[in-house]
């Protein structure tokens, strides 16, 4: 096997799709056991590129690993870890935000990737509405997006990405990383997140809760009676069957609070007042 560090030599990271590629091998080795088991498990890893973290997660015996490259400098090298890996491996040269990922191979799923960070939010809302498909998702983000995921309410990184995500999944920062650990080294800190179906969340719609959400937060400093009124007929008359102050604002409220609001805006737009 080529030496991680020589292939990504003669790789030479694009910045057009926000390659930066992690070498240490204790590094890649511990985000892979942090997303194990994997035993019997479908693993999908996205933007493997020299396959760094792929040459970890082969180590163990998953049930089929899916690898998701749009580079196709990188195949080549990818196609050379087959021989490594006792089950079936299958590479795709594709665009994963056009992929249905939840779709891919057999339950359970395990989502595994440093993600190009020019991809990672897109990324993490399409398998964040098929949640409930995945068994866990492994990611790596800026350090700033991974505040957001997990911000309460009434701060300043609470925003519509904290409630999508909180609502739907458990959410855990795993540990950070220092641009040193990547080359080319990139001008933030990451973060290594894991996200866990929560089983147990109040029976909203995911296009419901995103469209209140999108609403509340379109001009997050306005209160919520002049935010909302560019997106809903009568936000007052949303607001007060739902209990909430139309004085309040978007970052105010709690994910509950949300839930109530997008459950009630459901009920007024079937007619069950």
């Amino acid at each position: 096997m080529q030496p991680l560090k020589e292939v990504i030599r003669s790789l030479k990271a694009k910045k057009s799709l926000g390659q930066n590629f992690l070498t240490d091998p204790n590094i890649l080795e511990r985000i892979v056991k942090a997303a194990s088991p994997l035993e019997g498990r479908t693993v999908i890893e996205v933007g493997p590129g020299p396959g760094g973290l792929t040459r970890e997660i082969i180590k163990f015996p998953c049930k089929q690993l899916i690898l998701i490259e749009q580079d196709v400098r990188c195949l080549p090298h990818l196609e050379t870890l087959r021989d490594y890996f006792q089950g079936e491996m299958i590479l795709m040269n594709r665009d994963a935000l056009e992929l249905p990922l939840h779709n891919l191979g057999s339950s359970p799923r395990v989502v595994i990737a440093n993600l190009p960070y020019n991809i990672s939010v897109p990324l993490l809302l399409h398998c964040l509405k098929h949640l409930d498909d995945f068994e866990s998702l492994t990611l790596m983000f800026q350090k700033e997006v991974a505040a957001r995921l997990t911000a309460p309410h009434d701060t300043s990184d609470y925003g519509r990405l904290s409630v999508m995500c909180q609502w739907k999944a458990n959410i855990k920062k795993l540990f950070e990383l220092p641009p040193g650990a990547f080359i080319p080294a990139p001008k933030v800190t990451s973060t290594v997140v894991q996200l866990t179906p929560r089983l147990q969340r109040e029976g909203v719609s995911w296009e419901a809760l995103e469209k209140v959400t999108k609403a509340a937060f379109s001009q997050r400093r306005k209160m919520l009676r002049s935010s909302l009124k560019n997106f809903f007929e009568a936000p007052q008359v949303l607001l007060e069957k739902a209990n909430i102050n139309p004085e309040r604002r978007a970052e105010n409220l709690s994910i509950q609070e949300f839930c109530r609001l997008t459950a009630e805006w459901e009920k007024m737009q079937s007619g069950d007042n």
